[in-house]
């Protein structure tokens, strides 16, 4: 199938999407892989399922189809460095998560510090995307850190942080029942 779509103009709206950031990790043969994502979402509530999306071409891709078990840290706004340093193709394997501050997971998978919440996965299927799969895992185990609450977020190619405001879905909603 061929797209008429410009790629440049494809490119600029979908950068116009904000999304969190986080670093999606596996580990085969006793040797760590980990890759920043943004193409990551949850899939479904009940049973606990979340998907992420990995360039075909990648050594992270063809170590977590083999591996099948994955770990995602969704980095708090001190990620910042972390996220840049996992973005970086062709850096080196061994020690790649030396300075990164992180623990093992029940299933061995890396998850990092900087994080504000965490899941471990085992994939459930994976889906042709084009250049990339969607690989869709099952979440085996959660965790959340309460003291920490600004997240890292991508836009148009630059890091930022939110800025709250008061109203949110559930006042906005409140305001126009009344």
């Amino acid at each position: 199938m061929t797209s008429t779509v410009d790629n440049a103009v494809f490119r600029g709206a979908l950068g116009r999407f904000a999304s969190g950031v986080t670093v999606v990790t596996t580990i085969l043969d006793g040797v760590d892989h980990a890759m920043t994502a943004s193409a990551f979402t949850s899939v479904s509530l009940d049973p606990p399922l979340v998907l992420v999306c990995s360039h075909k071409t990648s050594r992270f891709h063809d170590a977590v189809l083999q591996s099948r078990i994955w770990g995602v840290s969704i980095l708090a706004e001190e990620g910042r460095e972390v996220s840049a340093w996992f973005a970086n193709r062709g850096r080196p394997l061994e020690d790649q998560l030396s300075d990164c501050g992180f623990t093992r997971g029940s299933s061995g998978v890396a998850l990092l510090g900087n994080s504000l919440a965490w899941l471990e996965c085992t994939t459930t299927a994976v889906h042709d995307g084009g250049d990339h799969a969607i690989i869709v895992g099952a979440v085996t185990s959660a965790g959340v850190k309460d003291e920490i609450d600004d997240p890292l977020l991508y836009y148009r190619s630059h890091y930022g942080t939110i800025i709250r405001s008061e109203a949110s879905e559930k006042t906005i909603l409140k305001a126009d029942n009344l």
